[in-house]
């Protein structure tokens, strides 16, 4: 097989067999796949970044016939159901092979006609996700308790939640707004969610436990998804004081509506190679025993956060407006603490294998690989998003994940100003990890944010915000 010739002139190795110097068999001599079965843990997890790396290399440059053969080598060592590694490829050559069908439009929808992810396994997994890891415990608890120390003294409170799913967070609020030495706000809580029936449980919920605890409340439901609400309609009154919580919703008011599908410059793929470099040594040697770093990445220019970094988004310029025109007392924001937004596919892999290596470990420090919980999450929620960061462009790519650094530029450049993160949520957030017996958790403060940590490696950061005084 021939190799694929960029526009440099340059070629890339035309079998993913022949880039490791210890597998010479060629796919057409007999067949490999048993060999490949007998391969220690280390040397199976070598091979597999090799053959991503790549993977992604051919899918990059147009060359799909050794893409389909790097895809079929992968699939004799990857599962679902195995180690880190194992995992984290069956998802990735999944949304590689997702990114090559769309070439095909009509395959693509075909194949994809009848894949319907009901309400209900949406809210599963999402409760899932809640119970299982406690990254979102913690953004709930810290969020609140902003709220709780913001609003002190005032009568009425106007929520706005962004992405209203988990009946825990506010149940949590009322609880604590209940002890109030002043006593309990009118509480009025806006909940934003493109699912009529999540809303509807939602609001049976929160009402049945404001009315145990005697609490002025109304639940007031906005069927819409995020890029279509208009702030501006949700009918702030005056007099009330108003706080926004946004958990993992904002990077998705990134995408652009128009079609930034760009071909990889000249060189692309050898430039690839360079970053991805692995030489002759041992598997340990590249990877740390927790199995974080995949990849070892180069320097990111595009890690700067001045204002000419930040991705040019009109729905998110438009939000962070018409939030600022509320005059809301407080906003919290919680996001994941990931460079997924890159200009070309290889920077987006590259950052997304180190990312969700640390979040398939969590998981694993929590639950045996065997149990069905797992294996939902990673495939309904981890997979998802991964898919969407590797196969789509344009509008159609949501998950465009950044980092605090360019959040803290973006949302200043908007006129909002940082407010500290809670001492005491802090606090309540370490017990909270203690008692549930969350081990190799922890948090770090940057630049007056908080961010969440999994033996070191930042997956998610929280912000709080408040408009500029003129």
């Amino acid at each position: 097989m021939a190799g694929a010739v960029q526009e440099d002139g340059s070629s890339v190795t035309s079998s993913p067999l022949e880039f490791s110097p210890w597998m010479q068999l060629s796919p057409g001599i007999g067949s490999p796949y048993t060999w490949f079965r007998e391969l220690g843990s280390e040397e199976r997890g070598l091979c597999l970044i090799r053959l991503l790396q790549e993977c992604v290399v051919h899918v990059a440059t147009g060359s799909l016939e050794n893409a389909n053969l790097c895809l079929e080598h992968i699939s004799h060592l990857a599962s679902p159901d195995g180690d880190t590694m194992q995992r984290i490829a069956a998802y990735f050559t999944e949304a590689l092979a997702d990114r090559m069908l769309k070439g095909w439009p009509g395959l693509h929808r075909a194949l994809n006609s009848t894949k319907i992810t009901s309400v209900s396994e949406e809210i599963l997994v999402q409760k899932l996700f809640f119970e299982l890891c406690p990254f979102l415990k913690v953004a709930y608890l810290i969020t609140n308790q902003a709220i709780i120390e913001a609003m002190e003294g005032e009568k009425v409170v106007h929520i706005i939640d962004l992405y209203s799913i988990e009946p825990a967070q506010w149940i949590n609020l009322l609880q604590m707004i209940r002890a109030r030495p002043e006593g309990p706000p009118h509480l009025k809580i806006t909940g934003i969610h493109e699912q009529k029936v999540v809303l509807e449980q939602m609001a049976l919920q929160l009402v049945e436990e404001a009315d145990k605890l005697d609490i002025p409340f109304q639940f007031n439901p906005i069927v819409c998804k995020l890029e279509h609400l208009d702030l501006e309609s949700l009918g702030i009154k005056t007099g009330e004081a108003l706080a926004v919580s946004s958990i993992l919703q904002l990077h998705s008011l990134l995408a652009t509506d128009e079609d930034v599908v760009r071909k990889d410059s000249p060189g692309a793929s050898k430039n690839l190679q360079k970053v991805f470099h692995m030489s002759k040594r041992p598997l340990q040697e590249f990877l740390d025993k927790d199995h974080h770093n995949f990849f070892l990445a180069s320097p990111d220019s595009t890690s700067t956060s001045s204002p000419q970094s930040l991705c040019a988004s009109p729905k998110m310029e438009s939000f962070l407006s018409s939030l600022w025109g509320l005059s809301p007392k407080l906003v919290v924001i919680t996001e994941q603490e990931a460079d997924h937004n890159g200009f070309t596919l290889m920077e987006r892999v590259k950052k997304a294998l180190n990312f969700y290596a640390a979040l398939f470990d969590c998981l694993d420090s929590t639950v045996s690989r065997a149990p069905i919980e797992r294996q939902r999450i990673e495939k309904m929620l981890f997979g998802e998003e991964i898919k969407n960061i590797i196969a789509c462009e344009g509008a159609e790519r949501k998950e465009r994940h950044e980092k605090l650094e360019k959040w803290i530029s973006r949302l200043e450049l908007a006129g909002f100003g940082r407010v500290p993160l809670s001492y005491q949520g802090r606090l309540q957030a370490g017990m909270l990890l203690q008692i549930s017996g969350y081990d190799g958790y922890n948090f770090k403060e940057e630049n007056k944010c908080l961010v969440i940590c999994w033996k070191n490696i930042p997956l998610f950061s929280m912000s709080a915000w408040r408009r500029w005084s003129n």
